[in-house]
């Protein structure tokens, strides 16, 4: 692999980083990559019918009360951000 390869595909990686949140970056700790994963899986079964069914079926609830709950756990998905341990 060349120089030139490397710079190039450092520079894609940067882009896509930029464009979407979820692909996280260096700087990302554990509690963000958390919440992004959280929110792409809730966002993923409100999105697609047949497993917001299967949740509602699994949990006996309607399908419009597992679009809400699940609505409502993208706000806080993992919980409110723990507090920083400063060095």
């Amino acid at each position: 692999m060349q120089a030139s390869d490397r710079f190039n595909i450092n520079s894609q990686l940067e882009h896509l980083q930029t464009k979407y949140v979820g692909t996280g970056h260096a700087d990302l700790n554990r509690f963000e990559w958390a919440v992004n994963i959280q929110r792409d899986s809730y966002a993923s079964y409100v999105g697609h019918y047949p497993i917001l069914s299967y949740f509602a079926i699994a949990e006996n609830e309607s399908i419009g009360r597992e679009h809400y709950n699940f609505m409502q756990k993208v706000l806080l998905p993992c919980g409110l951000l723990p507090e920083r341990e400063d060095d």
